[in-house]
């Protein structure tokens, strides 16, 4: 049997046309000229847009589609073609042909364009027609119909936050409730209190993390209350803000639309131009974004000073290992999980910067930042939920206390002396401190032999568990 011979150059591209001219394709694409020509120009990072903005560009079309149809203005033919590729498309298929660099022509039109592309040409084939058959179903006439990039595109920014921004919502409740409870089983742990990494009075380890439990739900309601503001959508805009090329219905309909096809209350802007020249709503949202990453960053801290020893550190915290620390050091277990959700706070709060400033960069009536908001946002809720599951699962729940070390050094810190000020007088408390420091000995001796105090009587003022209650000893 001869060898089959291999297709030949030409039977692996084809030919489409954009407003350009005519540009190569190849043939297993659903992509067309447009996007041909973004992949050649912007071969930057090999970043491709996160996929949950390619969903929500997605559903803006099926939700377009479905309008244009009801109104009489797109074939009802052509109309279930394309929502047909829509759903192939948010069922999982077709996610390799979303090729565009993130760092692209400003406002997101190559991103939109990838889009039409993909679906119109879909669309031709669920027709039974070929790929590129722009009179059968065009990208711009059809499935961009009553569209703009400069709608669509922040409108997707939209959705795409909404879909992911409840994740970080649930991971930071989460955490906040491991803590809660891990405050509530830790309430009799007595330790020293640290100000400015010093010795300060004492406080339970159950008071000190139920502090870290209230940080992290009210992180949590940040994020939560930067949601509304994105629920408001400027679709139907389309290029400026008049709605010029769109239905006088379009846009109430299609939002109702993607009110049905994403299960999230939705309004039609009130002011479009407002919706279309302001990327407030994304900064508002990855602003809060960073104050979580901040606090994440304190208390991860945390965790990795009263956890480091075991010998040689504070050691009031057991972390669970995870895996080996050292390459060379047997037996070596680091706060892994801990110094991951540091660098993805460090991470996020970058993105936040990047998204500020682009925020920044708008002009008139567009900003042409878009791509990059769309991917450092929808690129932080991703990460920041993943990490905080992860050290909620595999650090947070299994932090134990080492009651004896906390208890020890909970006797020893010398701010005990604090509690001997309303009956010595702060200064000769001082001296009674400096005594300490100096010679060793602990604050109880000292006080019954410098401050004339009993023993009994200085073993109920100085008694640590009595000092993490208000009042005076």
């Amino acid at each position: 049997m001869p060898e089959r011979s291999r297709p030949s150059r030409a039977a692996r591209t084809r030919v489409e046309k954009d407003t350009m001219g005519e540009m190569t394709v190849p043939a297993s694409a659903l992509y067309g000229a447009q996007t041909a020509r973004a992949v050649e120009n912007f071969p930057i990072s090999g970043l491709r847009a996160h996929p949950a903005f390619v969903d929500a560009t997605v559903r803006v079309k099926l939700a377009a589609a479905r309008v244009n149809a009801r109104l009489g203005l797109l074939p009802r033919k052509k109309a279930r073609a394309i929502e047909q590729a829509a759903r192939e498309v948010l069922a999982g298929r077709h996610r390799d042909q979303f090729v565009v660099d993130v760092y692209q022509a400003g406002a997101g039109t190559s991103h939109n364009m990838n889009v039409n592309e993909v679906l119109a040409n879909r669309a031709c084939e669920l027709l039974g027609g070929r790929r590129g058959d722009r009179a059968l179903v065009d990208p711009n006439d059809d499935v961009n119909m009553a569209q703009s990039t400069n709608d669509v595109v922040p409108t997707a920014i939209r959705l795409a936050a909404l879909d992911l921004a409840p994740a970080v919502i649930e991971a930071l409740a989460g955490l906040s409730a491991t803590f809660e409870r891990k405050a509530r089983a830790w309430e009799g742990v007595v330790k020293s209190g640290r100000t400015h990494l010093m010795d300060a009075t004492p406080i339970r380890l159950g008071q000190e993390v139920s502090g870290w439990a209230a940080a992290l739900s009210a992180a949590a309601g940040r994020v939560r209350d930067a949601l509304p503001e994105l629920s408001v959508l400027g679709i139907g805009g389309t290029a400026v803000g008049t709605g010029l090329n769109a239905h006088p219905r379009y846009a109430r309909e299609v939002v109702a639309e993607l009110e049905r096809l994403t299960g999230v209350p939705l309004t039609p802007a009130p002011n479009p131009f407002y919706a279309m020249q302001s990327l407030a709503p994304f900064t508002n949202l990855s602003g809060a974004l960073r104050t979580a990453a901040l606090e994440l960053l304190r208390i991860g801290g945390d965790v990795r000073l009263l956890g480091s020893g075991p010998n040689t550190g504070l050691g009031e915290l057991r972390l669970p290992p995870v895996q080996p620390g050292s390459s060379i050091m047997p037996g070596k277990v680091n706060p892994s999980m801990a110094e991951m959700l540091a660098m993805v706070s460090y991470q996020v709060i970058a993105l936040d910067a990047g998204v500020a400033w682009a925020a920044s960069g708008g002009q008139l009536e567009l900003n042409v930042m878009m791509p990059l908001v769309a991917f450092d946002l929808c690129h932080a809720l991703e990460i920041a939920a993943g990490a905080v599951r992860a050290f909620d699962a595999r650090c947070a729940r299994g932090l134990e206390p080492d009651v004896a070390r906390a208890r020890f050094y909970a006797e020893r810190t010398v701010s005990l002396a604090t509690a001997l000020a309303p009956r010595l007088g702060y200064a000769r408390a001082a001296e009674i401190v400096k005594a300490s420091v100096a010679t060793g000995r602990s604050i109880v001796d000292l006080a019954v032999e410098q401050g004339g105090l009993s023993p009994a009587e200085a073993r109920r003022i100085l008694d640590a568990g009595k000092l993490t209650r208000p009042g005076r000893a």
